[in-house]
């Protein structure tokens, strides 16, 4: 039997990922059933859970692999910048609806909620650690502890996908992003 390559596993698991997303956006955890993920993957029951044990660990991994990714884009240039992706990305609706799933699960699933809050701390420790970096180059407000602007931008950040999630306009936001930006840095200093 020939032996798969890693860049086609990752590139499988990636494309599952991608397709449970926007299953998981549109019909919920209990309405993505498997014979919508198959659809919305393109792949059979047996390929999908080749890679995943069973639909939790599925939506697991794909919240894990957002909040990585948002990790990611905060440890390069901070988490106003992953806001100002949110609302310039063509898939910000399928994000939106997994991470409004993952906080009704948290919310709902005390079995989840403790699973998830093993793998969750990434985006808080990314954030924390770009904003010490930023404090240490003179660029981050010296008058506020890290931990409290921590606590800060992520609550903008859930502030903002609520938004987002009822629908209301967003064109208009960007001077609102700048605003919380410039709150956090040091007069002439950098981005948070």
């Amino acid at each position: 039997m020939p032996r798969v390559s890693q860049d086609h596993l990752d590139a499988r698991r990636h494309q599952i990922l991608d397709g449970a997303r926007v299953c998981f956006a549109r019909y919920g955890y209990e309405g993505a059933t498997v014979r919508r993920l198959e659809e919305a993957t393109g792949l059979s029951r047996g390929a999908i859970f080749h890679h995943f044990r069973d639909k939790e660990s599925l939506f697991l991994a794909l919240a894990e692999d957002d909040a990585l990714r948002m990790a990611d884009v905060v440890a390069k240039e901070g988490l106003v910048q992953v806001m100002r992706d949110l609302l310039a990305t063509k898939n910000g609706a399928d994000w939106l609806g997994s991470r409004l799933e993952l906080s009704r699960r948290l919310r709902t699933d005390p079995e989840f909620r403790d699973r998830w809050a093993q793998r969750s701390r990434n985006l808080t420790i990314a954030t924390r650690a770009r904003l010490v970096r930023q404090r240490e180059a003179g660029n981050l407000r010296d008058d506020v502890d890290v931990d409290v602007l921590t606590a800060y931008l992520e609550l903008v950040l859930e502030g903002l996908v609520s938004h987002l999630a009822m629908g209301l306009p967003a064109d208009d936001l960007e001077p609102v992003l700048d605003l919380v930006e410039a709150s956090v840095r040091r007069r002439g200093g950098g981005a948070a």
